[in-house]
């Protein structure tokens, strides 16, 4: 089998995802993805007639997130006509199955250079929020005809989920608020010490000037007790009736009747809405060569994996466990860990079941503190994992994260 090599790994920073509010907001989602597919090109010197593919990762397919932004934010990047171009959804998970995808053709042999990466303008799709209500699926569970299926699966909101998922391991408000707070510590340092600016580009706005050049959503002057005075956020989501008395609370209920569940997370210790893209250029080693290229890491393993749907959120471990045994490595083998904060308890729990260093987990903060542009966020992760790895001298770096539906795609790079 051919290795799979990530020759580069761009993102834009992260704009506040408001609408009207954020320093992106007012830009098109096409805009945003040919910003880091121009970058791309630019700084790999890329004859684009040469790129195979362009495979992308977009959760709200809506309005001007439709219409395959993998192809189209190429076309207006100035790439070649032959640079193909897909779009995919995994919802959260879809930034890493882009690159996980893109190492597959390669490794397979059948195409040699791949862009992989993901765009989420959250600012745009909180219009569509409503019907999407349900972590991003469509409204079957509101008296649909379907009601056989949510007996068999019945999934609930997310954030109803992680408040769900700490009551169920006795994982305490303090601990969640005390895992946030190191993220917002976290990010503020990397953002000091200039730790993403090598993946970092701007954006600028049509007529050239910047729209945004850093990142917009951290809160650095965040404190214990400021957390510590928020009110949790989805207490009053669990009990609203959707109709036909149908209730978050009461989805999970289903499937644990005898659970009461207290409600922890808010809007700090949960990930920020935020809009953002990313990038990356994957390459067999023979194209590499061809076109001078420096491979700065390699594809070892990738894994999918699905988990409780009703929970939603606990398939980040058995999804790290099979990615590591696919690559034949253990735990004490991963330099850096990525796992996506799309709520404190996701992160929490990912620690403690694997029983991690905490040092090497999230070393340069997460979605608390960064945001979470939901289809781009997997690809700003392995980004963030290469620029680490570089950084600290590392050899592999894991990332995985949770997905709507209870699902978890993994993979492991190392750093050449």
């Amino acid at each position: 089998m051919a290795e799979a090599y990530i020759i580069d790994a761009v993102r834009t920073p992260r704009g506040v995802g408001k609408p009207g509010k954020g320093a992106l907001s007012h830009l098109h989602p096409q805009h945003l993805a040919a910003t880091v597919l121009k970058a791309i090109k630019d700084r790999n010197y890329l004859d684009t007639a040469t790129v195979d593919d362009i495979i992308w990762s977009t959760s709200s397919q809506n309005g001007k997130q439709g219409g395959d932004l993998g192809r189209m934010a190429a076309l207006s990047a100035g790439y070649d006509t032959k640079a193909s171009g897909t779009t995919l959804d995994r919802f959260c998970g879809g930034g890493i199955t882009s690159v996980n995808l893109a190492a597959a053709t390669v490794m397979s042999g059948m195409e040699d250079c791949v862009i992989a990466g993901g765009t989420e303008m959250m600012s745009y799709t909180s219009a569509f929020a409503a019907e999407q209500a349900n972590a991003g699926l469509p409204p079957r569970l509101m008296g649909s005809g379907h009601e056989a299926l949510d007996e068999l699966h019945p999934q609930s909101h997310q954030g109803v989920c992680g408040d769900a998922i700490a009551t169920i391991e006795g994982i305490s408000r303090e601990a969640l608020d005390a895992l946030a707070l190191v993220s917002q510590q976290r990010a503020d340092r990397a953002i000091k010490e200039g730790r993403f600016d090598k993946s970092v580009v701007p954006v600028h706005n049509p007529d050239g000037s910047v729209a945004l050049d850093r990142e917009e959503f951290p809160r650095p002057e965040t404190t214990a007790e400021g957390l510590a005075a928020l009110k949790p956020s989805f207490a009053g989501l669990a009990d609203f009736d959707m109709g036909g008395g149908f209730t978050f609370r009461k989805q999970i209920n289903r499937r644990y009747p005898d659970l009461e569940i207290q409600h922890f997370h808010h809007a700090g210790n949960s990930s920020g809405v935020v809009d953002g893209a990313a990038a990356l250029l994957v390459t067999s080693k023979d194209y590499a060569d061809k076109h001078g290229l420096k491979p700065r890491a390699r594809v070892v393993a990738y894994a999918n994996i699905g988990d409780d749907p009703t929970l939603m959120l606990n398939a980040p471990v058995p999804a790290a466990k099979k990615v590591l045994e696919k690559a034949g490595l253990t735990k004490d083998d991963i330099d850096v860990w990525e796992i996506n904060e799309a709520f404190a308890v996701v992160a929490e729990k990912f620690i403690r079941d694997l029983d991690l260093d905490r040092e090497k987990v999230n070393i340069n903060g997460g979605a608390m503190a960064l945001g979470h542009p939901i289809g781009a966020t997997g690809s700003i992760l392995i980004g963030t994992a290469l620029d680490e790895l570089e950084r600290s001298g590392g050899r592999y770096g894991l990332v995985t994260m949770c997905a709507a539906g209870g699902m978890a795609p993994a993979i492991i790079i190392e750093r050449i």
